[in-house]
């Protein structure tokens, strides 16, 4: 399940780089998601980084899983599955501590989808990486 959350949400990602679906406007996504004004928002490349990244962290979770085929060392996957432990806990703690304190949109968002859905999707790549 964790990996295809974070395969989902790299998918989304990748959308992001050309559209700006689900929102009506690239001002509300940018301040949705983002959390800034439009002409503030980050350039598509960091997008497109931030979907590799994520796609990166279903493959080496769903590896270390058994579910798809293990590419390189056995190693390789367990080290890869603590590694998107780790980035993804400290940002789900970062989203509840320091955006909590945000009052607009996206620190509501940070709040309520970002930072907990990251804190779940740590804890099942710990729970891959131990087994």
């Amino acid at each position: 399940m964790t990996a295809l959350v974070l395969l989902l949400v790299g998918g989304l990602h990748e959308v992001w780089i050309f559209a700006v679906w689900p929102f009506a406007s690239r001002a509300d996504f940018t301040r949705v998601v983002g959390g800034v004004d439009e002409d503030e928002a980050p350039p598509a490349w960091s997008t497109a980084a931030v979907a590799v990244l994520l796609l990166a962290a279903a493959y080496l979770v769903a590896g270390r899983a058994g579910i798809v085929g293990e590419i390189g060392p056995p190693w390789l996957h367990t080290v890869g599955a603590w590694g998107v432990t780790a980035v993804l806990l400290v940002r789900g703690v970062v989203g509840l501590t320091v955006f909590s304190r945000r009052r607009d949109i996206f620190g509501r968002m940070d709040r309520k989808v970002y930072s907990p859905l990251c804190v779940a999707l740590a804890t099942g790549s710990a729970v891959v990486a131990l087994s």
